[in-house]
């Protein structure tokens, strides 16, 4: 009998409100990138809720107002960022082409969006998809393969409630992980024949569960 993925306890949301009126949308975001530039400056143990309040221009209450500490304002943040990397993701696959992108090149495009963001991104290089300490778990990375399995079900016609297909995208996750993470430790702009390495590692994993699946055929 087939056992399902384990789950982590699903994350709670790190806003103490969800802004209502476009003012208050644009305050979050401006406290969000402020965070984000001065996590790139400092560092997440010397970053402080009033020195992001300074940076964003606003009264420190309205951190709080949102926010009760530091480390809930960088998971919304590592929230934010996961979004815009789905966003970029699905972009590039559902961008008008004469070739549609098969799996592997489609595979491709998930890692160069990530390194586009871990080199172009404030603050992406600490806080990825969820906040740098404590890292008591690794949900984070649940929800980066969920949410590509769900990019990649409708274009290939899987489905994403597939444990299998769950499992084999969070070995691949974790693992895209590992190896990206020391290629940015063996070289800052990211070590080419690292990255290289962990494309060519994916496709082969991959292959059992993709190949002849929709437009991954062939």
């Amino acid at each position: 009998m087939q056992q399902p993925t384990p789950q982590p306890a699903p994350r709670s949301t790190p806003l103490r409100r969800a802004p209502v009126q476009r003012r208050s949308a644009q305050r979050l975001a401006r406290i969000l990138d402020a965070c984000a530039e001065l996590l790139e400056e400092t560092g997440y143990e010397d970053l402080s809720t009033r020195a992001v309040a300074g940076r964003a221009g606003v009264p420190i209450g309205s951190v709080y107002r949102f926010f009760p500490n530091k480390r809930a304002m960088a998971e919304a943040l590592a929230r934010r960022n996961l979004d815009a990397y789905a966003d970029r993701i699905t972009a590039r696959l559902t961008a008008p082409a004469d070739d549609p992108l098969e799996w592997r090149r489609a595979m491709d495009v998930v890692v160069d969006e990530y390194l586009a963001m871990k080199r172009t991104v404030p603050g992406f290089a600490l806080v990825e998809f969820t906040v740098p300490a404590p890292r008591e778990t690794r949900q984070a990375n649940y929800e980066v393969a969920d949410r590509l399995l769900a990019l990649f079900a409708g274009r290939l016609g899987l489905d994403a409630a597939d444990e299998r297909l769950r499992t084999a995208f969070l070995v691949g996750v974790e693992t895209a992980d590992a190896l990206l993470q020391l290629a940015f430790r063996t070289d800052p702009g990211g070590d080419r024949a690292i990255v290289t390495e962990t494309k060519l590692l994916l496709r082969a994993y991959l292959a059992r569960y993709l190949d002849g699946a929709g437009a991954g055929e062939g």
